[in-house]
């Protein structure tokens, strides 16, 4: 072996000991974090690359590799996601594993006992140019036992999707004469003739000044910056923790003007069932005010009142197996919309092709004819449909065109022209749906005159030269050389623009956002929604988000759209010289 080739086999190892340890923290943090489905694909993924990259018979694979790397991320795991998710319960609701909502009812619910400790309390905070911070410290003293305790700003341990947070906790320390310590840290108080408590001060230079009490009418001018800095933001669900590991919050019963001990409302406990005639234990979730165990039934946890109703407490991620395409058919509610939706998806997809077609092919072949002057100009003209963005032209009819008060159609022509009432465009379900077809026509015969023409230039001119000596008329012609000719280019075509139609959210949601409304239905379908608009109101619009219906019809567009794809292949031949 070379010298050259010998450093570009080290240098291989090197990218590959990279690429390895980068794959292998990857797929540990994957399975750290419970994300089984893109584990598994990137260890395929990882041994795939390096059996290429080592093995000399896989030199020529070895090109193909970017793309690989994005057809297993980019396509194989939106796949299996789609599929996995379609057969459980995954939206609104149930957005948690089982795991993260039994840790949300040990840790976010709590009550308050019959006769809770109160705390009045302070808020110090550390100024910055004369100005508050939201660095505090807060002073807690009971009301029962006048302990005095010092809470540092708590630290936040959850928060939610908008980054607010919803858990931080601090633990309480007992100040005892003038001197306390957090964290290693010593702080002094400096005191009033009175003896309240005016500054505090730690070693490392920081001082804390005197600056809001519920109970002290003197600070109310700092209120406003306390509901919306300090309170609004970290004691609003801050938990304090005594030595004793009771737990403290703001006080709902003297309307947050004082802190007040609380208690852990959910808790585990063991308990011994028989299943198959063996006493088995199973760790269950029980209510600690109540003592009564909580039902686990379909992906939800249910408390019991003291009436005996269920009352939903949390939802968790859970598989339902075939439900969400039982749905489609047993529920009247779900299934009535979707056939609407799933009928007017064919009708939708097979009239655009229809009418884009015609219009195209006869513009087309107007301008095949020899005696027309100014083609080019004509043809530049048909041309700029297709070359201007189509949600521009979606927004311009929407919004120029199909406006009930003041579109151009409406204004000028139905009641300006006719004096008639206007057309509710887009509030109508009959002509919402010719909306959408015409802006799609408009959209879509550029495309078809393009090809058609195209294909008639390829047609002989003897064709047409032999029937004219038979005396064949212009639709003999058309019918017996022009059409059959034509549809052996086009039909792949026409295949290809059903299915590009069928799946074509833009035309649907850029001018009538699938509406109007279908009367009844319990989810959010609208007259004029095919399928793939219909599944992303589903997954993201409406009361609720349903991933796991959504990725059910994603499953029955994608058997579709393959079906119409299959076809599409046979009749263009695609894979014919692989075939023989």
């Amino acid at each position: 072996m070379s010298g050259r080739r010998f450093a570009a086999f080290l240098l291989l190892l090197a990218i590959l000991a990279i690429f390895n340890g980068f794959a292998l923290w990857s797929i540990y943090l994957l399975y750290a974090d419970g994300n089984f489905g893109l584990m598994v694909t990137m260890v395929i993924l990882t041994l795939l690359i390096d059996l290429i990259a080592l093995n000399p018979k896989g030199y020529p694979y070895r090109y193909m590799i970017p793309a690989m790397v994005l057809l297993f991320i980019l396509t194989l795991y939106p796949m299996y996601y789609t599929f996995r998710t379609a057969f459980t319960n995954y939206g609104t609701g149930h957005l948690f594993t089982r795991q993260q909502a039994i840790q949300k009812l040990l840790s976010d619910y709590f009550y308050i006992p019959e006769k809770p400790q109160e705390y009045e309390f302070s808020i110090y905070i550390q100024l910055k140019d004369y100005n508050p911070t939201d660095n505090f410290i807060t002073v807690l003293q009971s009301k029962e036992s006048g302990e005095v305790f010092a809470v540092p700003r708590p630290q936040a341990i959850n928060r939610d999707a908008t980054g607010n947070i919803t858990l931080a906790t601090a633990k309480m320390i007992e100040i005892k004469g003038d001197t306390f310590s957090i964290g290693g840290v010593n702080y002094s108080i400096s005191r009033s003739p009175t003896g309240s408590i005016l500054a505090i001060r730690s070693d490392t230079g920081e001082r804390y000044v005197y600056f809001y009490s519920p109970q002290d009418q003197s600070t109310r001018p700092n209120a406003s910056f306390y509901f919306s800095e300090i309170r609004g933001v970290w004691l609003r669900n801050a938990e304090f923790t005594d030595s004793e590991g009771n737990q403290v919050r703001l006080f709902p019963n003297s309307l947050y003007t004082t802190f007040a001990t609380t208690e852990r409302k959910y808790a585990l406990r063991a308990e011994t069932v028989f299943s198959a005639g063996r006493a088995v234990q199973e760790t269950v979730v029980y209510n600690r005010q109540t003592g009564r165990k909580l039902v686990e039934e379909g992906g939800f946890f249910y408390d019991v009142d003291e009436n005996g109703n269920d009352i939903t407490v949390e939802g968790y991620i859970s598989d339902v197996g075939f439900w969400n395409f039982v749905r489609m058919f047993r529920d009247p509610k779900i299934s009535k919309p979707f056939f609407q939706v799933f009928g007017w998806t064919f009708t939708w997809a097979g009239l655009s092709v229809f009418f884009s077609f015609t219009i195209g092919l006869a513009l087309a072949m107007t301008l095949n004819d020899r005696r027309l002057k100014g083609k080019k100009i004509y043809r530049t003209l048909m041309i700029i449909p297709w070359a201007v963005p189509a949600f521009i032209s979606a927004l311009v009819w929407r919004n120029g065109f199909f406006n009930e008060t003041y579109g151009v159609l409406n204004r000028f022509i139905v009641q300006g022209l006719f004096g008639l009432e206007p057309i509710k465009w887009l509030n109508d379900a009959f002509w919402a749906k010719v909306s959408v077809l015409i802006v799609n026509t408009w959209l879509g015969f550029p495309y078809m005159m393009t090809v058609s023409l195209g294909a008639l230039q390829s047609i002989p001119e003897e064709f047409y030269e032999a029937s004219s000596i038979d005396g064949a008329t212009r639709l003999q012609r058309f019918k017996k050389i022009t059409f059959p000719l034509l549809m052996v280019t086009v039909a792949p075509l026409l295949v290809g623009s059903f299915a590009f139609n069928f799946n074509n959210f833009t035309g649907i949601y850029l001018v009538t956002q699938g509406g109007p409304a279908i009367v009844g239905a319990s989810t959010p379908a609208g007259a004029t929604d095919i399928l793939i608009s219909y599944t992303f109101k589903l997954a993201f619009e409406g009361r609720g988000q349903d991933f796991g219906f959504a990725s059910a019809i994603s499953i029955i567009i994608f058997i579709i759209v393959a079906g119409f794809s299959w076809i599409n292949f046979k009749l263009s031949g695609s894979f014919e010289e692989v075939s023989r």
